[in-house]
């Protein structure tokens, strides 16, 4: 209840996103209530002047009335309490369960002290953020049918679940609501093209998962990128294999039964791929999933952050499905259990098996963060044979003592196209099929060797070029034959800045400062020790933006007075860098 002491405190505050004034009940009234029930709800003071000071209004029946006609006349209705308080009637809106709320003229929000109508695109995410609208569950329009529907990945997601063959095609995507009939066509829901469309991409160009492969612990040098969007389906799978094939394995033999132990939990990275598919932010056109291979650990990132009424200390504990038919066309083959156990999956997946457990966190992206096994355990489960294999990731792990050979292969294919014999050839290897085997399918498996003619493997007019993989393995080799794989290179370390003024001094006072708390330009000039501003600006700060070595909290309004500044990772990475080559 508002108080006479609670009035004099809201005159004196003046309008914002939970106050407006207003003499008198008048057209743009119920733009008012609208605006309070959309936002945070709010209070109107009737008889009150935009100065805050008081006029006055009568509280009449008829008043009373007209108010809670307007606010019924609402849709849905608004919800009001009325007080009175001297010569002022105070009008309380509710925040909406319901949202969004419209008047006749339209859907209003608080935006400071103004009611704002929403744009179109404005009205699609407030519909959108309340659930209102659903993504996986909106008609496609553009899904033509049958043109655009792939069979064979229909019977593949058929064959995975339980769902009695018997019905037709059609009737079987009806009834897992995957398209709906109209008017005697078929149209297909969002998580129906995304399932099972030809290409998913040329109706969604957020549709694919992007796995990349680094050099060391930051996002500089990338190794490795591949591209998967043949469907939810084939996009899990293939990013699995990615992860796979850039990471190690160690194995063990007991009764001649061999057991793999991957560097990294397979299973618990397979229910991450799977939720960031399944939860991520599909309004989102501009962003993808993300897979990303750094030496110390594995990040599986999906646009969006958490649904809301999440927060992250609810994980594991509370489930909100912001694509439930996504969901449920997982669930119906088994690619996840019921909702709330992907978080637990993660980690039991993860600790049971002697792996750390994985870490998450949300800001524009949710991100799963999974470390691997400690090499003393990996090198301790494949003591018991001495075959623990433990070369960087680059490097293949099951080619017959053929390193050298596997070189050649890579090296005689990597500035211009080869043939298969010449492939063989710079192997130096006679038997065509111990090369078809051994060397070539295992290349072509692993990635490290790829097809200019990838439909036809077997044209007479084939030709194989290494891939960045493979370039990665070649030099792995070299420096492993060399004995330096543990050698560090200053020069060549791609964290050390190579565009500065003779200022690396400068550069590194300019990050250390800005590491553990956020800093504004004339903190971080001084932390320099530079005067001149414009010279701070072109030579230092401009520069370690475009490096990525520092990054501004407010990036839409760089000149914003309360701009502020922190060190990114390859910013500390730069510190470290620095530091060593000091010391030595």
């Amino acid at each position: 209840m508002t108080t006479p002491a609670d009035l004099s405190i809201l005159l004196q505050e003046g309008e914002g996103v939970t106050l407006e004034y207003k003499e008198r009940v008048n057209d743009s009234f119920a733009r008012e209530l609208v605006a309070f029930a959309n936002t945070a709800g709010g209070r109107v003071l009737l008889g009150v002047r935009d100065d805050g000071t008081v006029k006055g209004i009568s509280d009449t029946n008829d008043l009373r009335a007209r108010i809670q006609d307007i606010a019924r006349k609402c849709d849905p209705p608004v919800k009001v309490l009325l007080e009175r308080i001297g010569e002022v009637t105070v009008v309380t809106v509710r925040e909406s369960t319901e949202k969004p709320v419209q008047c006749s003229d339209g859907f209003f929000w608080r935006l400071g002290a103004v009611s704002q109508k929403l744009s179109r695109n404005e009205i699609r995410d407030l519909f959108q953020q309340e659930g209102a609208i659903r993504f996986d569950h909106s008609v496609c329009t553009r899904f033509s049918y049958p043109e655009d529907f792939d069979t064979d990945k229909f019977r593949n997601w058929l064959g995975k679940s339980s769902i009695y063959r018997d019905g037709s095609v059609e009737d079987v995507l009806v009834n897992i609501e995957a398209a709906e009939r109209s008017g005697g066509r078929l149209l297909f829901r969002n998580a129906g093209v995304l399932f099972f469309a030809k290409e998913p991409r040329r109706f969604f160009n957020q549709a694919y998962i992007t796995c990349l492969l680094f050099k060391g612990t930051v996002k500089v040098h990338i190794l490795d990128r591949k591209d998967f969007d043949g469907g939810i389906i084939a996009d899990i799978e293939d990013a699995l294999r990615f992860i796979e094939r850039n990471t190690r394995t160690a194995y063990r033999i007991e009764k001649l039964q061999r057991e793999d132990i991957p560097e990294y939990p397979m299973a618990a990275l397979r229910e991450a791929i799977t939720n960031a598919v399944m939860h991520r932010d599909w309004f989102l056109e501009g962003a993808n999933v993300f897979v990303e291979i750094f030496t110390d650990r594995i990040e599986v990132s999906s646009p969006g952050g958490l649904p809301k009424g999440m927060q992250v200390s609810d994980l594991g504990h509370k489930s909100v499905r912001r694509n439930p038919l996504i969901a449920d066309l997982l669930h119906r083959i088994a690619y996840i259990e019921k909702a709330g156990t992907g978080i637990k999956r993660m980690r039991d997946g993860a600790t049971t098996l002697g792996y750390p457990a994985p870490e998450f966190r949300s800001d524009s992206f949710f991100s799963a963060i999974f470390y691997p096994m400690p090499i003393g355990e990996m090198e301790k489960a494949g003591e018991e044979t001495g075959r623990y294999h433990a070369s960087t990731p680059q490097v293949p792990r099951r080619y017959p003592a053929s390193t050298p050979q596997v070189v050649n292969i890579l090296q005689a294919a990597c500035d211009e196209l080869k043939s298969r014999d010449e492939l063989q050839e710079a192997a130096e290897l006679k038997d065509r099929e111990n090369f078809r085997k051994n060397y070539l399918k295992p290349l072509l498996e692993d990635g490290f060797l790829e097809p200019m003619i990838p439909d036809k493997p077997s044209s007479s007019n084939q030709r194989y070029r290494t891939t960045a993989a493979g370039r990665a393995f070649i030099e792995a080799a070299s420096e492993e034959k060399a004995g330096e794989k543990t050698r560090r290179h200053p020069a060549s370390n791609p964290q050390v800045p190579r565009r500065y003024p003779a200022g690396t001094p400068q550069v590194v006072n300019i990050l250390q400062a800005a590491r553990d708390e956020l800093k504004s330009r004339d903190e971080l000039q001084e932390a320099a020790g530079l005067k001149d501003r414009e010279n701070f600006r072109k030579n230092y700060l401009k520069p370690l933006f475009e490096d990525g070595l520092l990054e501004p909290m407010i990036p839409d309004k760089p000149s914003s007075s309360k701009q502020r500044y922190r060190t990114t990772a390859a910013g500390l990475a730069l510190i470290e860098a620095a530091l060593e080559e000091e010391e030595r």
